[in-house]
């Protein structure tokens, strides 16, 4: 057994190069949500206990089972975020944005659940969160619905699948509560362990259940879509359409209820079939009543979060690998080192954006270059006593066909233009 510390089970590293694809995938999806007008709001990790016990609800398994949830120094009792919408509340509320609405935001970052950890399910993950506030008609749905969607053209991928519900008015909800619950009490010997603790506590998450012995029984339990009362399905409807319009497909699936009691109408996930059991990446919907029951005004709202980890796993068969180095600067021996760190400043100067990478760590010039050719560089640098005393530089191509050349200082930067180009 290694005698080395440990990452927490379920919390992982996030290494170079692997690091590199996340960046660039960050930065992609930084760049759609602001192209839509999104702003990015921050929040903490850690948040009062009450802040996810009043939102998510006592009685969803988040909150029973996996919350990293602990008494501080003074007392207080403080959580790890386990999800990003009820601190954006909160800190929408806190710093008094929503008297200008509609308010469009979106956050990035960790989440952490106390879950068994498996392929895609991490205890510690992460999402890319959107939520936007002040709209209550179906075309603001549309258009958070329609930016996932242009994500995945972006990038590359095709294979996702929409699954879209509506869970009603609270009014209509709750009656359909009952009615489901008095179903599935009355073939209570047939429901699982965890299906009879949910009975009483949130019976619409048995209609959630991957239990396949469950399946026959919740096929058969009311469809919340009989219920639905007129204001809620027109919503729906004009979503559908708005969508359809748009070259979006819609899959109904009258069992979608998300595992979250502030949702509320519009309910969807985007699913794969490559990922096993855990095949959503991205899932939101309406919290038109969440605002108000956080301590708000009533306002209108909906949002949506993807997981970073899973969608990540997609686009690795279609992801390039981190680009090389163009250049690797060098110095022909360790007394002439500063020289080389200058340069390779005054080149980054000049060449912004470019990928100029600087040895350090001394060594015989043939060790140097070993580790140029092997960061995989286009074109080496090197600097040399008759090279500074004549305020020159070698440049040697390390790949293709091109032949050693010196160049004056000053214009290296545009001989690099043209050599790498």
């Amino acid at each position: 057994m290694s005698s080395h510390l440990q990452a927490v089970r379920g919390m992982n590293d996030i290494v170079p190069p692997v690091s590199a694809v996340w960046r660039e995938f960050e930065d992609t999806v930084a760049h759609l949500l602001s192209s839509y007008g999104y702003g990015e709001i921050r929040m903490p990790l850690v948040e009062q206990s009450a802040v996810f016990k009043r939102s998510i609800g006592d009685a969803t398994d988040i909150v029973q089972k996996e919350m990293y949830t602990f008494d501080d120094r003074n007392g207080d009792s403080l959580t790890l975020r386990p999800e990003g919408t009820a601190s954006c509340v909160r800190a929408v509320l806190q710093s008094g944005l929503l008297q200008h609405t509609p308010l469009r935001l979106w956050y990035s970052g960790p989440m952490f659940r106390h879950e068994r950890p498996q392929r895609g399910r991490h205890r510690q993950f992460h999402q890319i969160g959107v939520e936007a506030f002040g709209a209550a008609g179906p075309d603001i749905d549309a258009e958070v619905i329609l930016m996932t969607a242009r994500l995945w053209q972006v990038l590359g991928l095709g294979n996702l699948r929409l699954e879209m519900n509506s869970l009603g008015s609270s009014a209509a909800r709750s009656r359909y509560r009952e009615i489901l619950t008095e179903y599935f009490r009355g073939h209570f010997d047939a429901l699982d362990e965890d299906s009879r603790d949910r009975l009483e506590r949130n019976p619409l998450r048995i209609l959630d259940s991957k239990n396949p012995a469950m399946r026959e029984l919740i096929d058969g339990a009311p469809s919340l879509a009989d219920h639905l009362d007129e204001e809620s399905s027109l919503h729906f409807e004009s979503l559908c359409a708005m969508l359809a319009a748009n070259g979006v497909e819609v899959h109904r699936n009258p069992r979608l209820v998300r595992g979250l009691d502030y949702y509320s109408k519009t309910v969807f996930e985007w699913i794969t079939t490559e990922l096993g059991a855990q095949g959503t990446v991205c899932a939101g919907g309406r919290y038109d009543g969440l605002v108000e029951l956080m301590g708000g005004k009533p306002t209108p709202a909906i949002g949506f979060a993807m997981g970073v980890e899973r969608l990540l796993e997609l686009c690795a068969a279609r992801s390039r690998p981190p680009a090389p180095p163009a250049v690797y600067v060098s110095a022909t021996g360790e007394a002439l080192d500063a020289h080389a760190v200058t340069l390779a400043e005054q080149l980054r100067s000049r060449l912004p954006g470019w990928r100029i990478l600087l040895h350090v760590g001394g060594g015989s010039l043939k060790s140097r270059m070993k580790k140029a050719d092997k960061s995989g560089a286009a074109v080496a640098l090197l600097l040399g006593e008759d090279e500074i005393a004549n305020g020159t530089v070698t440049v040697k191509p390390l790949r293709g066909e091109g032949t050693q050349a010196v160049h004056r200082q000053h214009a290296v930067a545009d001989a690099l233009q043209v050599l790498c180009r």
